[in-house]
């Protein structure tokens, strides 16, 4: 297993002097964002699928650091109900997938996605109950005509240009938020569909990562992994439950904040989560990514590296010499 970074903690430097930064603290892999949400700092889609040079030169810096990169991420919703934001967030994703084929890259990480209620809305709505029946009645309309049907397209586009690996980030308010939910989907389009598995997703759900890696490892659909930590109040959530919509910035309110590897989760839990991708088979990238509040994009990579190169392990497994 390697140490890798999502590079927008750095959007405000440029790509030579993250790089520099992240190879002083000796990781091996960037994962670099292309546009929708994560914005494209460092990886311009439209410059870089016009220009060949630039193209080169990308692939020259990474070859100067020793480094490679481990996914693209254009994380959107490609199927906002307004349809102009659903097709600014598709087209990014499709060139997304071009650029990928150019420079090699099996792995893009993205969103599910989530529509309105009808054809007539103008905000996503993200069902979380199965009554009053109206819920029932939306989930259907949008599994069956939106979400089922625009992915089906996707994994042909996808695999038309070599990108075997769509890894979706399993993040409430969008139609993949659980394992569950992702496999249901895998099975409706095809195995190009997977998870880049995310455990702060899953923790403030009340999801047992451990638990959610070996079934998704199981059924071979872990294609990447986010190294990004939870807090969870325990009184506000008594109080209050997990669903919080306050600002992130309202910490002492609110049910759970992203952190800092290390500032959430105690280590055992980071050894037993590292541990199980090992026992699945998942030895590939762990990436960190920064959204701590509390923290300095520097400190707070900075910190999560040295917890994290303690923890993953770098050698194979050898013969069981003892049984």
């Amino acid at each position: 297993m390697k140490l890798g970074v999502l590079t927008v903690l750095f959007q405000n430097k440029s790509l030579d002097d993250a790089l520099d930064i992240i190879k002083d603290l000796g990781l091996d892999a960037v994962e670099l964002g292309t546009g929708n949400y994560p914005g494209n700092a460092h990886c311009n889609l439209d410059e870089l699928l016009a220009d060949e040079e630039k193209l080169k030169q990308l692939k020259g810096k990474l070859d100067q650091k020793e480094m490679f990169i481990s996914a693209l991420s254009c994380h959107g919703n490609p199927l906002h109900p307004q349809k102009d934001i659903a097709l600014n967030f598709h087209e990014t994703w499709r060139k997304t997938v071009l650029l990928a084929e150019k420079l090699g890259i099996e792995r893009v990480n993205v969103f599910s996605g989530c529509p309105g209620d009808s054809e007539q809305s103008i905000y996503p709505n993200w069902v979380t109950c199965a009554w009053p029946p109206d819920y029932q009645e939306i989930l259907k309309w949008q599994w069956e005509s939106k979400l089922i049907p625009y992915w089906k397209e996707e994994v042909k586009f996808a695999r038309q240009h070599n990108v075997r690996k769509i890894a979706l980030e399993m993040h409430p308010g969008f139609m993949v938020y659980n394992p569950e939910t992702l496999l249901k989907l895998r099975e409706a389009v095809g195995e190009e569909i997977g998870a880049n598995f995310d455990p702060s997703h899953l923790l403030w759900q009340g999801i047992d990562p451990v638990e959610a890696i070996k079934l998704l490892g199981k059924n071979d659909a872990i294609f990447h992994v986010h190294a990004k930590d939870i807090y969870l109040d325990k009184r506000n959530i008594r109080l209050n439950g997990v669903l919080d919509t306050k600002p992130y910035g309202e910490v002492i309110d609110r049910s759970w904040t992203f952190r800092s590897v290390g500032y959430g989760m105690n280590e055992e839990m980071w050894k037993n989560i590292i541990s199980t991708l090992r026992v699945v088979g998942y030895d590939y990238v762990l990436s960190i990514e920064h959204e701590d509040c509390l923290a300095s994009s520097y400190e707070g990579f900075s910190k999560a590296v040295s917890l994290l190169e303690k923890l993953i392990f770098c050698e194979p497994m050898e013969e069981m010499w003892w049984a």
